[in-house]
């Protein structure tokens, strides 16, 4: 069994600063791209950032120059450090990790709430 597991999330101030983590464990063999998206109530889950084993980013305009996405490949876990959060950062955060060479496999976590309000 896999497991994916998401912490960090909370509630902040708009201007502050979240970090949210993602482990994976279980049985997951050659994890390949990780990645954060988010669900805000009444909208379609949408892409945040992502990042491959070497390192490669990816952002969403929305959050580019704003949040950072980082990985340990020793630990199978994945960050998003969230910084000048606005009232439209709020949603579900959802960690997503590809793993597998020959057969491709795809694991979300249960995702974690983000709130951004004074």
């Amino acid at each position: 069994q896999v497991q994916v597991a998401e912490s960090g999330g909370g509630l902040v101030q708009p201007g502050g600063s979240l970090r949210l983590s993602c482990a994976a464990s279980g049985s997951i063999f050659s994890i390949n791209a990780m990645g954060w998206y988010r669900q805000a109530p009444g909208k379609q889950r949408e892409l945040v950032a992502t990042i491959t084993r070497g390192g490669g980013a990816n952002y969403a305009d929305s959050v580019k120059g704003r949040f950072t996405i980082s990985r340990d490949n020793a630990k199978n876990t994945v960050y998003l450090q969230m910084n000048s959060l606005k009232s439209e950062d709020t949603a579900v955060y959802y960690c997503k990790v590809n793993s597998g060479s020959i057969t491709l496999r795809t694991y979300w976590g249960q995702g974690t709430q983000g709130t951004v309000s004074s």
